[in-house]
């Protein structure tokens, strides 16, 4: 007869064995479920495969009604527009139509569902044919009366519209006249922003016409017992700055703003302060984030930030607005990064692809980030050099080296362009509306280049890498080489007559980089009116 005492010990041997091997496999799976790649320049799909239009808006972190618990809830405007661009790339519009405010729910920041529309255009509009100008929004939780608050620009006033839920539906509380407040009956940009530490919500915002002045106000109840603007700070006054947003670290108010260039991207400004109201400093003075120059905020326009405060680390995401389908500048519409701190100081880390931890808060950069920047050449919003603004006789984040041939610049009329603009069909091969252009008149010798490094922050590791791109070249060159130089090598490949049929080819060249840096370049030799159109660069591990 077996003993049962011993029985008993040998199956617990057994589950403890058992439980010893599958714990720690249970735990790295756990960790991985919690690790969401953040991946830039595509357009985004909800959790379930369905198109994700949100743009100018918002993220805010409310109940979720059905269960109690803390979600994260992604307000924007959907324009029409996202759509027919998604679709087809290859065409830039130059109309808005809005037809609802989207609304989407998370408990990641990565895997969105679709919440349907909180508002819509029949709805924002009172029934009339077309709702007109609608954009710039953001909700805010009003506990005095157990409601959510939806502030979004609407022709020239505030629109509040008010819901029960933070899924909606919303409905039109009233219009602000802003002319009382700030002399200018509509806002410049604006944004919802919450202050976590103390619950309260603030419209950030610019003045209407020159966008010269910047604004806080708190939101809340008023006296007749609507919902509007409590108070109005001017807290800047300056050179023009729209994409008004705010962001909170360690204590630190952050006013960010960017360039009055339309629909196109600009550089990422700042000012600090310790008090929501200020003084910002340095006063009336913004500064430029660095990291942001080389490609003008990955191609944006600042458009919000959500600082995530995990159980490890305070991590700031900053969500930038491409404006794609009205700008015609690349792929997607949302674009974002983490940044990093030198103390209190800022800093952009422009990625392609990242990975968050939504629980700790850490990022890591994934292996398929693109570390070559500006590489669509997508940031350049005008022909280059350009003689407005921005005057400007360089590409973003490349160096022109002219051996043989005119000079590049605005004071020469025989000054060679160093971007050209793709065509309609060219659109259907490569990305946006730029690709770089090695030309001249005249028999010519050129280079250009980007240098790739490690930045305080981000790592450029040793090892094996390919560099992709398209060209297009029409057989008059002498001499078109791609090269890669890194750690004393040197790695080229021969591009003359590769494309001489004019038309869209790809390539590649793959390369060992190490001691953190590498220059990446091209080089051409041709006859008078040769020339070599270059798109879609990128520099990736393999």
């Amino acid at each position: 007869m077996r003993n049962p005492t011993i029985r008993k010990n040998y199956l617990a041997l057994r589950l403890f064995v058992i439980a010893l091997f599958t714990l720690p496999l249970a735990f790295v799976m756990v960790k991985a479920q919690e690790i969401k790649t953040i991946r830039n320049n595509v357009f985004w799909d909800t959790f379930d495969g369905k198109p994700l239009y949100s743009q100018g808006g918002g993220i805010f972190k409310f109940k979720d009604p059905a269960t109690g618990r803390d979600a994260y809830y992604w307000y924007g405007n959907h324009y029409k527009e996202a759509e027919t661009y998604r679709d087809n790339p290859s065409k830039t519009i130059d109309r808005n139509t809005i037809v609802g405010v989207s609304c989407y729910k998370s408990d990641d920041l990565k895997n969105w569902k679709d919440m349907g529309h909180v508002i819509t255009a029949k709805e924002i509009s009172a029934g009339r044919r077309w709702a007109g100008w609608f954009g710039r929004l953001g909700v805010a939780y009003i506990e005095e009366i157990k409601q959510y608050a939806l502030f979004a620009q609407h022709n020239n006033s505030v629109m509040v519209a008010l819901a029960k839920s933070p899924t909606g539906p919303f409905e039109v509380h009233k219009h602000i006249d802003m002319k009382p407040v700030i002399g200018t009956s509509n806002t410049g940009d604006q944004t919802v922003f919450t202050d976590e530490d103390t619950g309260k919500d603030y419209l950030i915002y610019s003045y209407g016409k020159g966008r010269h002045k910047g604004y806080v106000s708190e939101i809340g109840v008023l006296e007749d017992g609507s919902v509007g603007l409590l108070n109005c700070v001017q807290v800047f006054k300056g050179q023009s700055r729209e994409g008004n947003c705010m962001f909170k670290y360690k204590g630190k108010y952050y006013l960010c703003a960017s360039n009055i260039y339309g629909w196109d991207s600009s550089y990422a400004y700042y000012l600090m302060s310790d008090s929501i109201y200020g003084p910002y400093m340095p006063i009336n003075n913004m500064l430029v984030m660095d990291g942001c120059e080389k490609d003008y905020a990955h191609v944006t326009q600042t458009g919000f930030f959500y600082t995530l405060r995990g159980t490890e680390q305070e991590t700031v995401i900053y969500c930038g607005d491409r404006w794609a389908n009205f700008a015609g500048n690349g792929l997607g519409y949302n674009q974002w990064v983490p940044l990093s701190f030198d103390g209190y100081k800022p800093y952009f880390n422009s990625l392609s692809e990242w990975e968050l931890d939504h629980i700790t808060g850490r990022w890591t950069v994934s292996k398929g980030n693109n570390y070559v920047l500006n590489g669509s050449f997508e940031a350049d919003r005008r022909t280059i050099p350009n003689p407005v603004k921005p005057r400007q006789e360089f590409l973003l984040g490349w160096d022109t080296k002219v051996i043989k041939g005119n000079k590049v610049s605005l004071d020469n009329p025989q000054s060679p362009r160093l971007n050209h603009d793709n065509t309609e069909e060219e659109r259907r091969i490569v990305i946006g509306e730029k690709s770089l252009c090695i030309s001249d008149s005249i028999a010519f010798e050129r280079e250009v280049s980007q240098e790739v490094s490690s930045t305080p922050y981000v790592e450029l590791k040793d090892g094996n890498y390919v560099l992709t791109f398209k060209l297009r070249e029409n057989g008059k060159f002498k001499r078109l080489l791609a090269v890669i130089e890194s750690g004393g090598k040197k790695y080229q490949t021969d591009l003359t007559n590769i494309g001489s049929n004019d038309k869209w080819t790809s390539a590649q060249l793959k390369a060992s980089i190490t001691g953190g840096k590498a220059k990446v370049s091209f080089y051409a030799k041709g006859k008078g009116m040769a020339q070599c159109l270059i798109d879609d660069i990128s520099l990736v591990a393999y």
